[in-house]
């Protein structure tokens, strides 16, 4: 993003990368504050800062995640900050594309990122969803605090030993998922 602030707006790296880091703390997306402060276009935006191709490399997959996704009861969704394209490419090179029942990306969610209550409420009408029968699982706790209060249940992958009281569970690794959710 930092190489795309610097193209697009014409910047030095360290004042690029200030902007960039600004919007995400004050608006939970760079996306966002460009939007508002420089009429980006969100496609733009996202299509030059998530390229699939330069992600593909540093990609290293484990068998034992499609396994245990594959075993996981219920409808698997998800729901991310990122583009479509770019979710959906991930899904593809670590081959869980089959194994996930919908992707519900930035674009979606009308660019309200999580943990914006909006874009939760948007995944939960598009999707028919009911939340009191969803376990959002997450790497970032902040997200999960939205979740919460609309009545989901949360697990935290993290190896952290912090609490907070949003978190229902805490898994060190999503291998750990298919265990862990039978407590619930």
């Amino acid at each position: 993003m930092t190489n795309w602030l610097m193209r697009e707006l014409d910047l030095p790296h360290d004042e690029a990368d200030r902007l960039r880091m600004h919007y995400w703390h004050r608006y939970g997306a760079t996306l966002l504050g460009l939007m508002r402060h420089h009429g980006t276009q969100p496609r733009h935006f996202l299509h030059g800062t998530h390229d699939v191709e330069a992600l593909r490399p540093g990609i290293v997959f484990d068998r034992a995640i499609r396994h245990m996704l594959r075993r996981l009861p219920g409808r698997k969704i998800v729901f991310t900050n990122g583009p479509e394209h770019y979710a959906r490419a991930v899904l593809r090179a670590t081959g869980l594309e089959s194994l996930v029942d919908g992707v519900h990306a930035i674009e979606h969610s009308r660019y309200a990122p999580k943990p914006r209550v909006g874009g939760f409420l948007r995944l939960l009408r598009d999707h028919r969803l009911t939340a009191s029968r969803c376990i959002m699982v997450e790497d970032t706790a902040e997200n999960l605090r939205t979740a919460k209060q609309l009545g989901m249940r949360t697990v935290w992958v993290s190896r952290s030993a912090a609490h907070h009281p949003y978190v229902d569970l805490r898994v060190g690794s999503a291998l750990d998922l298919r265990r862990a959710l039978r407590l619930f």
